[in-house]
């Protein structure tokens, strides 16, 4: 089975390097971006990822909006997504099409076992 490869999103670079080392030691490949247009490039791409993380308040894009272009893409429409988010936008990322939404920093305790739980098959 190959190592599963995960796009991670979050402009705040201590959070987002803290995050990544901790889903690499899961095993997992991180690649990370710091702004919502990079994502969306990323996401446009034919890059295969098996997992999309979006933080929600991101520079250029919202974690939102990344996450309303990734569904409309047939390439995405399967790929799990999780958004994880300060403000309380839960609802609107679950209506938006999320597969999880974690609240930060209370949740981000749940986020390996959120993300193990959406690759497995």
């Amino acid at each position: 089975m190959s190592r599963a490869t995960i796009l991670y999103v979050e402009d705040d670079e201590l959070l987002r390097l803290t995050v990544q080392d901790t889903l690499e030691l899961e095993g997992w490949c991180v690649e990370s971006c710091d702004d919502g247009l990079a994502a969306l490039a990323r996401i446009e791409s034919t890059g295969a990822y098996d997992l999309l993380l979006f933080d929600n308040e991101l520079p250029g894009a919202s974690g939102i909006e990344l996450l309303r272009h990734a569904r409309m893409l047939p390439s995405r429409q399967s790929t799990p997504i999780v958004i994880i988010s300060a403000t309380d936008s839960a609802h609107e990322a679950r209506r938006a099409g999320a597969d999880a939404f974690l609240k930060k920093p209370d949740d981000i305790g749940q986020l390996v076992s959120t993300i193990a739980r959406l690759l497995t098959p």
